[in-house]
């Protein structure tokens, strides 16, 4: 990169720590050219030390395919290509994306960080949870554990609160059963504030982050710069909002990829569920430069004339629990 187009891109961010950060988690990236033909940029996972791929394998699309073996081969193939970080859940396709992936990593598990996800909000369920994720996926151990679609203005204070399932991570971590604790949402900045505002020492936190994002409840105007602030192993995703924004025709799946990638970001985690959506993902990846502030603003005006109070982000004017108050409210038992 050239010193023009360096200061360039520095100004794409919101002051000027957040673009030295942002520098930084793309250094990896940028230095690409020196490595061999096909291989996977880096980026480093926050402050823990660990580096993780530029392009993460989205858990929920890699269960979903109706045979088993197709499962298998792409989560197998993604690895190949040097995608070492693997999103999951335990409630993606009722169980088979973790039962495929915990399969498909056999023998190479030291090849991925592998993260999945849990939804309730008490120590006792937490950790019943976990152990079903760790059976599963065939390991005695997660690289990072996430607290579920914060998605409720009450949700931090009940993971916090007596019997919260902040005792059930803490006591995971202790065990060695998860390197590494982080929250996701998808539906309100404003609730990733109040997780990171709890007084515990977050290792990372999800978030969607995309070009349509900044038009409404933007978690790159508001959560971004705080998680950089913090150090904080950074996954984005959600990087084409439900193929919402590819769908407008104003911008192709490699440019919003592209867009997400020049966030200070530590990984994009993208819905694979074809091959050919998982070689237009590592498409973006080998033709991947750093955008400008100029370009990345273009992408964003593309999109203004299909925002309209969130319709083109669904997952931010709806919660996935809305059906089931009783399975996360308190009380608890101890």
């Amino acid at each position: 990169m050239n010193t023009q187009s360096r200061r360039e891109f520095l100004r794409a961010t919101v002051g000027g720590a957040f673009a030295a950060a942002t520098a930084a988690h793309l250094m990896p990236a940028v230095g690409r050219a020196a490595q061999s033909a096909g291989s996977m940029p880096m980026r480093p996972f926050g402050k823990t030390g660990v580096k993780v791929s530029q392009l993460g394998l989205g858990g929920w699309h890699i269960g979903i395919q109706k045979e088993r073996a197709e499962s298998l081969r792409l989560i197998r193939m993604a690895m190949d290509e040097g995608i070492t970080f693997l999103d999951n859940s335990i409630d993606y396709n009722e169980g088979q994306s973790e039962l495929r992936m915990g399969e498909a990593i056999q023998g190479r598990r030291d090849q991925v960080f592998l993260m999945t996800k849990h939804n309730f909000r008490d120590k006792k369920s937490a950790l019943r949870d976990l152990e079903i994720s760790l059976k599963r996926l065939q390991t005695d151990h997660l690289d990072l554990w996430q607290f579920h679609s914060i998605e409720r203005v009450e949700d931090p204070d009940w993971i916090f609160g007596k019997n919260g399932a902040i005792e059930a991570a803490e006591l995971a971590k202790k065990q060695g059963k998860a390197r590494f604790i982080g929250f996701t949402g998808h539906k309100n900045p404003e609730f990733h504030l109040k997780m990171l505002a709890k007084p515990y020492a977050w290792d990372a936190v999800q978030m969607p982050l995309n070009a349509l994002d900044p038009h409404f409840r933007s978690f790159e105007r508001l959560v971004l710069p705080e998680a950089v602030k913090r150090n904080l192993g950074i996954v984005g995703m959600k990087p084409m909002a439900f193929q919402n924004a590819p769908k407008t025709g104003a911008i192709t799946s490699i440019e919003c990829l592209h867009y997400a990638m020049s966030l200070p970001v530590s990984v994009t985690i993208t819905g694979c569920e074809t091959e050919e959506r998982l070689r237009t993902a590592l498409e973006a990846v080998r033709t991947f430069k750093p955008l400008g502030e100029a370009a990345m603003q273009s992408l964003r005006d593309r999109l203004r004339p299909f925002v309209k109070e969130g319709q083109g982000e669904p997952y931010k004017i709806t919660t996935d629990f809305d059906n089931k108050p009783a399975a996360f409210a308190p009380p608890y038992e101890a």
